[in-house]
């Protein structure tokens, strides 16, 4: 937190606000009521922060201060030591009730200078009469808890040759992610059609050409979408191709949910490589017996390189039960190329012991 106070033609001082507080509970309170006027209890002390070159503490006078506070709690924040000679503060005393609650909150209204010794601080806090009438909320088991916050002013001193190069300039957040994602959603400006599903989608083609190399030729090229500024799309579903245009405007990461598969040839198809790792990483923390197969040929055929590495890895690590399923009768009669990878993936995790599922695997 941090307020202006003052500037001038040669520099400026900006004014830091460090807050800090001690809890403190003053145990077995009716034993100090015997004392004499004037005899006071003193806290530990406490510092702002790492700044333990400032020290304060808090004293109270339980049968008050003086002859005009006689019958009242007296509290008071004190500054110890400081290494500077005069410390700006404001401060509030509350108790902490039985209940864990505030009780009679009370502020110094503004802020004061302390040197070092010096105490500040409320003579008549709260009359000892009202704390003894309610022991069991203000005093339980005792026990009086005092809560001090305190609020030091720090003043940084900037020079003109730092405020020349550093100005205290706040940048706003870069709101251009949302910006775009609010282009797509509400189809402002758009200067192309994409048709999915027979339903329509307007769009930006300097968007679409900025994030995808395939929509870059299309819009670029002596092309039937170039001279229409209509792009007719026959492989994809309008939820995978809502998936793919939220990416393609924002770069947020999209919900993959139960079609991360369709996701990634897509992605593939349009050459968006970071939506490609995404959907990879997906099918990675999706791999099974059941699917591993299946996921071995995606991988093969969209040249996603990671997530091949992770299906080869899951299928040498489950050779039999893999074997057993019917993903891989299919990518056996599809794909036999991947087959002369599998068993070289698993010569090199088995090595001599590699007999039994290899003939497995090629009974199956």
């Amino acid at each position: 937190m941090s307020e202006d106070l003052a500037a001038n033609s040669r520099g400026s001082t900006q004014i830091r606000v460090e807050k800090f507080s001690l809890r403190w509970t003053i145990s077995n309170f009716s034993s100090c009521l015997d004392g004499i006027v004037g005899n006071d209890i003193k806290s530990s002390t406490f510092s702002p922060g790492a700044n333990d070159k400032q020290k304060w503490y808090l004293k109270a006078h339980v049968n008050g201060m003086d002859k005009e506070s006689r019958g009242y709690l007296s509290v008071f924040l004190v500054l110890l030591s400081s290494p500077t000679s005069t410390v700006r503060a404001k401060f509030q005393f509350w108790i902490v009730d039985a209940n864990g609650e505030k009780s009679q909150i009370t502020k110094s209204g503004r802020v004061l200078s302390f040197k070092q010794n010096q105490y500040r601080g409320f003579k008549k806090f709260i009359l000892r009469d009202f704390l003894l009438s309610t022991p069991h909320l203000l005093l339980p088991d005792d026990n009086l808890t005092l809560f001090c916050e305190v609020s030091v002013l720090v003043p940084d001193y900037i020079s003109v040759s730092e405020q020349n190069t550093q100005p205290r300039v706040v940048i706003p957040k870069c709101t251009l992610v949302d910006e775009l994602g609010e282009l797509w959603e509400t189809s402002h400006l758009t200067d192309c059609c994409l048709v999915v599903a027979d339903q329509e989608f307007q769009a930006h083609k300097a968007i679409l050409a900025a994030r995808s190399p395939v929509f870059r030729a299309m819009f670029e090229a002596d092309m039937k979408e170039s001279k229409t500024n209509r792009v007719e799309i026959h492989d994809l579903e309008p939820q995978v191709f809502k998936t793919m245009m939220g990416f393609i405007y924002t770069g947020k990461s999209p919900d993959l949910h139960s079609m991360a598969d369709a996701v990634l040839a897509a992605a593939d198809k349009y050459g968006l490589e970071r939506l490609k790792v995404m959907c990879e990483r997906a099918l990675c923390m999706d791999l099974s017996v059941e699917n591993a197969a299946h996921t071995l040929f995606l991988a093969d055929l969209h040249s996603a390189v990671q997530l091949k590495t992770e299906a080869l890895d899951f299928i040498t690590a489950h050779a039999s039960e893999v074997s057993e399923t019917s993903s891989w009768k299919s990518l056996v009669d599809s794909s036999p190329h991947l087959l002369a990878e599998l068993y070289g993936s698993l010569a090199s995790a088995h090595g001599p012991c590699l007999e039994p599922p290899l003939k497995r695997l090629k009974q199956s």
